[in-house]
C-alpha cells in the first residue's frame, strides 16, 4: 500500500491533469496562452515528483549516492520555480518579474555547481541526506521568491476590482501557508506542493470568473455603444427599434403615453454651405436643446440624420407647453460654426389614438411635425425646395 504522502502526490498529479483538460476546454483562453498553463502544471508536477523521489531514495543503501545528489539538485531548482511559475501566468513584464527570473536562473546555476562538491546536501554512510553548509543560500532564495511572488500578485491585483484582488491575495496567502507549514514541521508535513496544486486550481477558477466578468462588462459596454448615438449621446436608432418592438401593441403603452417627432430645419443647407462639421454641431445642439426641455424620465432617440423622437408621458396641455419651451430653448442656442438652430416639432398622444401602437403614433407625430415645418418655411419666407432633405 502506498504511504500517505504518495497518495497526496498522486492526487496532486491527477488534479494537475484535470486542470490541463479544463484549460483545453476553456474557449476564453487563447490558444497561444494555453501553453503557459500547461507549462505551469507540468512544472509543478515535475517538481513535486522530484521531491517525492528524493524522499523515496533517502536512506536506501542500494541507491547510488550520485542519484541522490541529482534528484535533490532538481528538487532545489524546481521547487522555487514552481512558486514563481504562478507569476508567469500573469504575463507581466516589469522589474519585479525580471528580478524573479534572474534569481531563479542564478539559483539553477548555483545548485548545479553546489551538487558537485556537496554544498547543498551531504550523504552519510547509510545514504541519508542532510543539509549542507550552503543550505542557507537556498533558504534565502526560497524566501526571496516568496516575496517576489507576493509582490507580483499585488501588482497584478491592481488591475482587478477589490473583490477580485482579495481573491488573488487569498491565493498567495494559501501558498505561503503551505510552505510555512512544511518548513515549520521540519519537512515532516509535506504541504508545499499540495498548496501549490490547489493554488493553481484556484488561479484557474479566478481566471475563469474574471474572464466571465470581463466578458459581461464588454457586452455591457457594447450594448451601451449600440444603444447610444455616438454623435449626440442620446439613444440610438437601434434603441428606438427595440422600444418600438416593446410597444408593438396599444395595450402595451404606458398611461399618458406621448410621442414627439422633431426635425432640424435647413440642416442640408448648413452642410452644403459650412460643411458637415457645422452640420454635426447643429445636430448636437438640437440634442442638447431637446434634452434641456424634456425631463430625465423621457427617452430621446436620434432616429436619422436630423430626426429625433421623444417618448414620454404627458397630457395635451403639457405637450403644447413642451412645444413652446422647445422653441424658446432653440432660440437661446448658438454654436461656434452655426449661430441659429431651428426645429420643427409635432406630437401625438395615445389618448387620442387608443388603437395605435407606438410606431403608428410616431407616424402621426411625423405628420404634425411636417405640418409645423411647412408653416415655418411659409412664415420665414424661405424656399424649401432649395433645402430638400431638411
Amino acid at each position: 500500500m502506498p504511504d500517505f504522502y504518495t497518495c497526496i502526490i498522486i492526487l496532486c498529479l491527477m488534479a494537475l491533469f484535470v486542470l490541463c483538460v479544463l484549460v483545453e476546454g476553456n474557449g476564453r483562453i487563447e490558444k497561444e496562452d494555453r501553453w503557459l498553463y500547461y507549462l505551469t502544471y507540468t512544472l509543478i508536477a515535475v517538481s513535486a515528483l522530484a521531491e517525492w523521489v528524493a524522499i523515496q531514495l533517502n536512506g536506501r543503501p542500494n541507491v547510488p549516492v550520485a542519484l541522490i545528489y541529482l534528484v535533490k539538485c532538481l528538487d532545489y531548482i524546481l521547487t522555487p520555480m514552481a512558486g514563481g511559475i504562478l507569476v508567469a501566468q500573469m504575463k507581466m513584464r516589469n522589474r519585479w518579474t525580471a528580478l524573479l527570473v534572474g534569481i531563479l536562473a542564478a539559483n539553477s546555476v548555483f545548485q548545479i555547481i553546489a551538487a558537485f562538491f556537496g554544498g547543498m546536501i551531504t550523504v552519510d554512510e547509510n545514504h541519508y541526506y542532510h543539509h549542507g553548509p550552503l543550505y542557507l543560500v537556498y533558504i534565502l532564495v526560497y524566501l526571496a521568491v516568496i516575496v517576489l511572488v507576493i509582490v507580483g500578485f499585488t501588482v497584478y491585483g491592481q488591475a482587478y476590482k477589490r473583490q477580485n484582488r482579495r481573491a488573488l491575495y487569498s491565493i498567495i496567502v494559501f501558498v505561503v501557508l503551505g510552505v510555512v507549514l512544511q518548513e515549520a514541521s521540519g519537512g515532516e508535513a509535506r504541504t508545499a506542493y499540495l498548496s501549490l496544486t490547489m493554488a493553481a486550481a484556484m488561479m484557474f477558477i479566478h481566471y475563469s470568473g474574471f474572464s466571465q466578468q470581463a466578458a459581461d462588462a464588454y457586452l455591457e459596454q457594447q450594448e451601451r455603444l449600440l444603444m447610444t448615438d455616438e454623435l449626440t449621446g442620446v439613444l440610438s436608432r437601434h434603441a428606438y427599434s427595440e422600444t418600438l418592438n416593446t410597444y408593438a401593441k396599444p395595450e402595451q403603452l404606458p398611461v399618458g403615453f406621448a410621442v414627439f417627432a422633431i426635425d432640424i430645419n435647413e440642416l442640408k443647407k448648413v452642410n452644403d454651405s459650412l460643411g458637415h462639421s457645422a452640420g454635426d454641431e447643429l445636430i448636437q445642439g438640437a440634442a442638447s436643446a431637446i434634452g434641456n426641455v424634456f425631463s430625465e424620465h423621457s427617452r430621446i432617440y436620434r432616429t436619422g440624420g436630423d430626426e429625433f423622437v421623444v417618448m414620454t408621458q404627458m397630457n395635451r396641455e403639457e405637450a403644447e407647453a413642451m412645444s413652446v419651451l422647445l422653441e424658446t430653448e432653440t432660440q437661446k442656442w448658438s454654436g461656434e460654426k452655426v449661430k441659429n438652430l431651428y426645429l420643427a416639432a409635432g406630437f401625438a398622444l395615445a389618448s387620442d389614438y387608443p388603437e395605435m401602437s407606438a410606431e403608428a403614433l410616431v407616424r402621426e407625430a411625423d405628420k404634425a411635425m411636417y405640418a409645423a415645418k411647412s408653416q415655418w418655411y411659409i412664415r420665414t419666407g424661405r424656399d424649401r425646395r432649395r433645402n430638400r432633405g431638411s
